[in-house]
C-alpha cells in the first residue's frame, strides 16, 4: 500500500493514514464518485501514450493542474486506464517501484479548487497540488521507465564488476537492473583516498599504505548526475586510464577502454527555477571532453539509454504491448503518442523512433549504434507521434528557449555527441499548451469520447 498522506496547506503531519489525510483536507466519508458519460461500449484501443513526467505532469515539487484533468479523461469509473500508458522519464535517482507509488499518489486524484494540498511521497519528496477527490488510480512499477531501465537488457555485463556513478539509491538501482557485482564511487574513494584531491578538506594528512586486494573493475555504469562531480569525474577517469586498477596505474592507457553504459543524455531540464538546470548530459559532456583532452581519443559507449535513444522507445513499446495484453485488449497497438516538454529529448526521440519504425516497415530494421536496438520481438507499432507541451523546458514566448521562436534562426544542438543533428527531428507533430490538451487532441484524432 502507498504510505503517503494528503494534508491541508495549514498543516498536518507526515505519516497520516488515508482517512486522517482526507479529514485534514476537509473530506468526509467515502471519496466522491464522479459521473461518467454513458455511451456505446468503447472498442479496444489501438494506440497508447508515452508520457514524460517532469515538465508535463509535475514541475519541481508542484503538480501541474492539467495533469489531473488529463487523467480524469484517461481513467474510467473503475479507476482503470482506458488506454495503455507508460511513463517515460530521464530521471534515475529513485527506485522504479517508488516512482510508481509516487505517481499513484499524485495522479490518483482530481483537482477541486484553488487552495493547496501537500502530498508526501515515499521518498520524502513533498509535492503541492489542489484539494482533491480520489480516482483510485494505481500505477504499477512496470508502467514506469527510468532513464536506466533498458540496462536490464545488457545481460552480458550483469556478472562483471562495475563502478556505478549517480546519486540516490545507486546500489539498489544497479542491482535491480541485474548487476550483481557493483562498487560505488564512494567505496572506491574510501579504498583509494589519494585519488580524490580537489576538496582540500577531504585530503588525507598522511599517506596510507598501498592496497593490492581490491578486485579489478571491469566496466562503468553512469546512472545519473552525481553530487560531487569533481570526485566522480576523477575516479571514472582513473578507472578508464588504468584498465580497472586505479591503485596501480598504467604507462599507456588502454584503447578500446573498459565498457561504459550511460543513461540520461539531457543537457538541461526544467525545475522551478526560471531557467533550465544542468542534467546528466552536461556531466557526460564533461567526461567526454576530459577523456578526449587527456588521451586524444574518443570516449565510447557500449550503450546509451534514456530519451532520445531508440532503445528506450523500443523498451517503452514493449511495456505498452504487455500492458495491453494484460488488459485483454486483442487489437495490436499501432500508434504511440509521445508527450513531452523538451524538444531535444522528447520530440527528437519520438521523431527518431517514428523514423525508425517507418524504415523498419519498408526496408527492415536498420543498423544502430550505442543507443540502438536490443528488441526481443519486432515492433507492432507503425508510428510514434510527438506532442510538445508548453509547461516545461519549451516556451514559445521565451526567446531564451531551447527551441527558437518561429521565424528565428537554427537552434543550438543540445543533443548528445553521438546523435546526428537533424533540425527536422526537433519539430513536433503537434504543439499544445499542456498534457490535458494533448489527451483531448489524441482522443479526437482516434475518434474517442472525451468523457
Amino acid at each position: 500500500m502507498a504510505a503517503w498522506g494528503c494534508v491541508a496547506a495549514l498543516g498536518a503531519a507526515r505519516g497520516l493514514c488515508w482517512r486522517a489525510a482526507r479529514a485534514a483536507a476537509g473530506l468526509q466519508g467515502r471519496p466522491a464518485r464522479r459521473c461518467y458519460a454513458v455511451g456505446p461500449a468503447q472498442s479496444p484501443p489501438t494506440f497508447g501514450f508515452l508520457l514524460d513526467i517532469d515538465g508535463v505532469l509535475v514541475r519541481g515539487h508542484r503538480v501541474i493542474p492539467a495533469a489531473l484533468k488529463a487523467f480524469r479523461r484517461l481513467v474510467n469509473s473503475q479507476g482503470q486506464l482506458r488506454v495503455p500508458v507508460v511513463f517515460v522519464t530521464n530521471a534515475g535517482n529513485i527506485l522504479q517501484h517508488s516512482k510508481a507509488q509516487e505517481l499513484s499518489a499524485l495522479l490518483g486524484c482530481e483537482a477541486k479548487g484553488p487552495a493547496t494540498c501537500l502530498i508526501i511521497s515515499l521518498n520524502s519528496s513533498v509535492f503541492l497540488c489542489p484539494p482533491l477527490s480520489w480516482l483510485s488510480l494505481q500505477v504499477d512499477a512496470d508502467q514506469v521507465i527510468l532513464s536506466h531501465s533498458p540496462m536490464k537488457l545488457f545481460s552480458e555485463y550483469h556478472e562483471k564488476r562495475m563502478l556505478v556513478s549517480g546519486q540516490g539509491p545507486v546500489m539498489e538501482n544497479a542491482q535491480g537492473l541485474g548487476f550483481r557485482n557493483v562498487v560505488t564511487v564512494d567505496e572506491l574513494r574510501m579504498a583509494f583516498p589519494l585519488l580524490d584531491m580537489v576538496d582540500l578538506e577531504r585530503r588525507l594528512k598522511t599517506t596510507p599504505l598501498p592496497r593490492n586486494d581490491f578486485p579489478r573493475i571491469e566496466g562503468v555504469l553512469l546512472l545519473g548526475e552525481p553530487v560531487r562531480w569533481e570526485t566522480s569525474l576523477q575516479l571514472i577517469m582513473d578507472v578508464l586510464l588504468s584498465n580497472g586498477s586505479p591503485g596501480a596505474g598504467l604507462a599507456t592507457p588502454p584503447y578500446p577502454h573498459l565498457p561504459v553504459l550511460a543513461s540520461n543524455m539531457d543537457l538541461l531540464w526544467m525545475a522551478e527555477a526560471k531557467m533550465p538546470r544542468f542534467g546528466h548530459g552536461t556531466f557526460l559532456l564533461c567526461l567526454e571532453t576530459i577523456y578526449q583532452k587527456v588521451t586524444g581519443k574518443e570516449l565510447r559507449y557500449e550503450g546509451l539509454m534514456g530519451k532520445p535513444s531508440i532503445l528506450t522507445y523500443q523498451y517503452a513499446e514493449d511495456l505498452i504491448r504487455r500492458q495491453a495484453e494484460r488488459r485483454g485488449w486483442a487489437a495490436p497497438i499501432r500508434k504511440l503518442y509521445a508527450v513531452g516538454d523538451n524538444p531535444m529529448s522528447d520530440v527528437y526521440g519520438a521523431n527518431l523512433f517514428h523514423q525508425y519504425l517507418q524504415k523498419a516497415t519498408h526496408d527492415g530494421a536498420p543498423e544502430l549504434g550505442a543507443g540502438g536496438t536490443r528488441q526481443q520481438q519486432p515492433s507492432a507499432s507503425q508510428s510514434c507521434i510527438s506532442i510538445l507541451v508548453c509547461t516545461g523546458v519549451y516556451n514559445p514566448r521565451n526567446p531564451q528557449s531551447t527551441e527558437p521562436v518561429l521565424g528565428g534562426g537554427e537552434p543550438p544542438f543540445h543533443g548528445h555527441r553521438d546523435l546526428c543533428f537533424s533540425p527536422g527531428l526537433m519539430e513536433a507533430s503537434h504543439v499544445v499548451n499542456d498534457v490535458n490538451e494533448a489527451v483531448q487532441l489524441v482522443f479526437r484524432k482516434e475518434g474517442w469520447a472525451l468523457e
